[in-house]
This record gives structure tokens, sequence and C-alpha cells, in this order.
């Protein structure tokens, strides 16, 4: 299974980072935090790392850890904005439950 972008988060990723001026696309990972045990973490790619898992989506790559990809395979990642706030949602079907506050999930 793959990760994949929608168009508006393609969108977002491309704009920063021609803003930023380098980098080659989008780390997604998990990592081990909060009152449910795992959190997304997100940054910018300047050096793909030999071990990662690439997809593109929408003529953006997306890099994946390999201890990270069980968790996140077949997540869709959406930008949204919501009222005054915006940011990445993650659409993921692995998730089965996530802290009162959205800051961690469990598998």
């Amino acid at each position: 299974m793959s990760v994949t972008l929608t168009e508006r988060a393609a969108r977002h990723v491309s704009r920063y980072l021609q803003k930023r001026g380098k980098g080659i696309g989008l780390r997604l990972g998990v990592r081990t935090t909060g009152c449910s045990g795992l959190a997304y973490k997100l940054e910018y790619v300047d050096e793909a790392q030999a071990e990662d898992q690439v997809f593109e989506s929408q003529g953006v790559k997306v890099y994946v850890d390999p201890k990270s990809l069980p968790y996140l395979a077949g997540t869709e990642l959406d930008y949204a904005r919501e009222g005054l706030n915006e940011g990445f949602k993650f659409n993921n079907p692995n998730e089965k439950a996530s802290c009162g506050c959205g800051e961690s999930f469990t598998v």
C-alpha cells in the first residue's frame, strides 16, 4: 500500500518547497509519544535516506522510513483550512483511536 496526497496537500507542499528554495519532497513518519502512543511527524526532505520508501503522489515525492510504513500504509494526507486554523489532516485507515486532544493515535 502507498501513501498519497490530496491535490490541496500536494499544492501546499509544492508551494512551500518552492518558497523554501530547496528540498525534494516530504517525509512522513510516526514517533512514540502522547497519551495514545503514536504521533505523526512531518518534515521537508533535502536528501533521501537509503532505507526510505518513496511514493509519488500528485507530482510530490513522499518519503517514509521502514519502521513507520506499517502504521502509515494507505494513509492519505490532506491540507485543510477550518476557520482560522489550517494544517495537514491524516486519513489513516490503520488508526483505531486518537486521544482527546488529537495529538496522538493508536493502531
